[in-house]
């Protein structure tokens, strides 16, 4: 089986488990993490096929929705390349990527070890920021039950992945625990030059958010 052929099995693999999830970690999240991914895969001359099949399956089974285990993505991802009899090499090498790319907590390190994982990490997470994030944060805060933004809440950065798994804060402070911290881990020339952008845009809405909520416009 050639490297296209694996790669349209796994988009349609992968598309025929996530569409229509309503948290923002739909097939449509996978698409632009993919469509991302490559393009800094070429910019930063990684190995493509790699960084493809790592795009397409980084949120296969994601630990927020498999009761925390952090493993989970990784193994699904495994077993399904092995049924395509790919490389045992490059399923190490994805299933590794799958395991570490996650944002983990303010205060835990998730360094990517190859320049597939870093282009994929950084294509991950400029979708978690931006107009995109900003509707993809909203819509996970509404699908846990999560307030939009309570005052009184105080923002929490994780010291470790078990406090964070545990933090269940507003979809506010949920930027200033996650999504402002990004724009400085970014790994790639490509990535950061494109959260600049992104960042800003979140900081504009933010004002914007809380001149609404004090009734000042």
């Amino acid at each position: 089986m050639n490297k296209r052929v694996i790669i349209q099995k796994t988009a349609k693999h992968v598309k025929e488990r996530l569409l229509g999830e309503g948290s923002g970690h739909d097939w449509w999240h996978i698409l632009r993490v993919w469509n991302n991914a490559r393009t800094i895969g070429k910019k930063e001359r990684a190995d493509l096929f790699v960084v493809e099949l790592a795009a397409l399956l980084h949120d296969i089974a994601d630990w927020k929705f498999h009761g925390g285990d952090e493993t989970v993505g990784a193994n699904l991802a495994k077993e399904w390349l092995k049924s395509l009899n790919v490389d045992s090499g490059i399923v190490n090498h994805v299933s590794d990527i799958i395991a570490t790319s996650s944002f983990k907590g303010a205060g835990v390190k998730t360094k990517m070890k190859t320049l597939e994982g870093k282009a994929l990490q950084d294509a991950d997470r400029l979708d978690a920021i931006g107009a995109i994030g900003i509707g993809r944060t909203f819509a996970y805060g509404g699908f846990n039950k999560r307030e939009m933004y309570n005052p009184e809440t105080k923002i929490q950065m994780a010291k470790s992945f078990e406090e964070y798994k545990k933090a269940g804060q507003t979809t506010i402070n949920h930027f200033y625990e996650k999504l402002l911290l990004l724009k400085g881990l970014m790994n790639t020339k490509a990535g950061k030059k494109i959260a600049q952008g992104r960042h800003k845009y979140m900081e504009s809405f933010l004002k914007q958010f809380f001149a609404e909520w004090d009734g000042k416009k």
